[in-house]
């Protein structure tokens, strides 16, 4: 059996980007339906950190006040163990916008807030259980997808497709557009433990001894990163589970009453790091954006950022195109002209931290001792701005500039 739908956008991948650009589309007045592989946005380890620019949007939107009512950890600065000593990083007090924080929220919250937002717009539909498995195409064009559902096929056709799928997209793969890829020398293995009222406070990673532990305060509990050299995770697992708890344990000595809460490796959850852009984002009909157009490395947990601003932008300069008509491909390409800058530049710097410190780090059995750029930090408080703006707002941020049409009635 197959299913067709036509609407003015299809978008495909309901994670950050796709939400926040159906969302906005929608409030637009744009027909726009985004079709999630999934049931629910209920995954762990996806992304929680919402920036101080994405809370500025929020603030835009006349939503702020009701976004912050959701579950949350406010972070107002961000520190590095290197070896014994301890510096802050990042601070989040002086940076543009009405919130000086990051807000650590659980990733399916923010997209419920999203679809509960984009609702009220007659133009949005969200479609679960939706998995875009191929592209239409007519004479070059392309002009919708093939998705596959519970009951069957489904095709939608669509003047305009956004592939927002993320770093293992089907629709970029299917476009197959050009991939340039950066290289990462790691990957990551996620998992929680319980936090106890006499823990640190701070979110913070600590580095020594050719290994790295990233901890970030969630309140109840640790989201733990341990980074791995890159392709060793079978390694790791083939040395046991207890091995693993007690390298845990012996690194970070406060958790070791605790990492008997990890019983099977099906707790941790692992994280294949990929640093890559696409040479153009986009073909007659077709644009990609978010992770589908630039897979960003875990590093300073930039990469919902990014994928939020693509959406904005997106949203800002095809909204009225697409209230008119089809937009040409000359008309996709400015979004990654606008968007190129920021996502080279930061990649740029992921990169430049990944060959120039964590390779360095995964591959040394020294004790290390604080570099000279921390201890800059450490002696002039005031740079830390620098490293919170980069984290918290990025190298251009988006604002809203959409005008927003009727939403349904109550």
């Amino acid at each position: 059996m197959v299913e067709t739908i036509e609407t003015r956008c299809c978008i495909a991948g309901g994670g950050p980007a796709g939400m926040m650009l159906g969302f906005l589309l929608a409030r637009a007045g744009v027909p726009v339906l985004v079709l999630e592989k999934h049931a629910d946005f209920l995954r762990d380890f996806r992304g929680d950190t919402i920036h101080p620019s994405t809370l500025q949007l929020m603030y835009e939107l006349g939503l702020l006040e009701e976004f912050l009512k959701r579950p949350h950890q406010e972070i107002h600065e961000i520190a590095g163990q290197v070896g014994d000593e301890i510096v802050t990083i990042g601070e989040f007090s002086h940076v543009p916008g009405h919130c000086k924080f990051l807000a650590m929220m659980p990733q399916w919250d923010f997209l419920d807030f999203l679809k509960e937002q984009a609702s009220r717009y007659p133009s949005f539909q969200l479609k679960l259980q939706a998995e875009v498995v191929d592209l239409l195409e007519t004479n070059g064009v392309v002009t919708g997808v093939r998705a596959k559902t519970p009951t069957g096929t489904l095709e939608v056709h669509a003047g305009l497709t956004v592939g927002a799928d993320g770093r293992h997209s089907a629709v970029r793969h299917r476009s197959k557009l050009q991939v340039t890829d950066l290289g990462a020398p790691m990957d990551v293995m996620w998992m929680r433990l319980s936090r106890h009222s006499n823990d640190p406070e701070r979110t913070f990673g600590h580095v020594d001894l050719g290994r790295i532990l990233v901890l970030l305060n969630r309140e109840a509990y640790w989201q733990c990163a341990l980074v791995i050299p890159k392709g060793q995770a079978e390694r790791v697992k083939a040395k046991g589970l207890e091995a693993f708890r007690e390298e845990l344990a012996t690194f970070e000595p406060f958790l070791s009453d605790r990492v008997g809460e990890l019983r099977d490796w099906k707790e941790v959850s692992l994280l294949t790091v990929v640093v890559d852009r696409l040479a153009k984002w986009c073909k007659p009909g077709l644009l990609c954006i978010g992770d589908a157009a630039h897979a960003m490395s875990p590093i300073g947990g930039v990469g919902i950022n990014l994928a939020i601003q693509d959406a904005v932008a997106t949203a800002n300069l095809l909204s009225r195109r697409l209230l008119r008509g089809v937009p040409s491909e000359k008309h996709l390409s400015r979004v990654q002209a606008r968007r190129n800058f920021p996502t080279r530049a930061t990649q740029r710097m992921q990169v430049l931290i990944q060959n120039n410190v964590i390779r360095k780090v995964l591959g040394s059995k020294k004790k290390l001792t604080l570099p000279w750029p921390l201890k800059m930090l450490r002696r002039w408080p005031s740079l830390r701005r620098i490293p919170a703006r980069i984290v918290g707002v990025g190298f251009r941020p988006e604002h809203v500039k959409t005008a927003e049409a009727p939403a349904a009635e109550e």
